[in-house]
């Protein structure tokens, strides 16, 4: 009898897996290059206007699964704390030392670290050095991208209400202020 419930169990899961989209059915098909200082399309947001916030891969390129930024930090902070309601981050850091609070825990990362922050979890960062490079991820794509287009366009920093509702527009929630290093 276990045998039997085994291959059905295992017939079943295999036709449910076959109904599943492709995780790169519709992703670039073509290998890229993004050289150091640029962006995917050749398109530029900067954070404050100051901090070049790169695309390295596009959610184009991945039908939404995943987009890569590279970050080069100018100055000093960070982002107030949020939630994504549906993006996992990652952080790579290429340069410099960060503070990050992951719920209520705290860790100072620096060159060679990862932090994983899964969704729906509150979480910020500061920038604990005058400069600091890099990488975070998002998956699944969500809006993260035209959310940055968005922080780029402004000719200054938005008021808190101003932010709260472009994080609210780009599915994330400010709960907390930035953090005190």
């Amino acid at each position: 009898m276990q045998r039997r419930e085994f291959l059905q169990n295992t017939s079943i899961g295999l036709t449910a897996l076959g109904t599943l989209p492709m995780a790169n059915a519709q992703s670039n098909p073509k290998p890229f290059v993004v050289k150091n200082g640029e962006s995917r399309f050749g398109e530029k947001t900067k954070i404050g206007g100051k901090s070049p916030n790169d695309i390295k891969i596009s959610s184009k390129d991945t039908d939404g699964l995943l987009t890569v930024f590279e970050y080069r930090g100018t100055e000093k902070g960070g982002p107030p704390l949020h939630i994504h309601l549906y993006q996992d981050e990652i952080f790579f850091i290429l340069e410099g030392n960060y503070l990050f609070q992951v719920g209520n825990e705290k860790h100072t990362l620096s060159v060679g670290d990862s932090i994983f922050l899964p969704r729906q979890v509150p979480h910020t960062f500061a920038q604990l050095t005058d400069a600091g490079k890099m990488l975070f991820f998002f998956q699944p794509s969500g809006k993260m991208e035209d959310y940055f287009r968005v922080l780029g366009s402004l000719k200054g920093q938005p008021s808190p209400q101003e932010g709260a509702k472009i994080f609210a527009d780009h599915d994330m929630n400010v709960v907390g202020p930035p953090l005190s290093y």
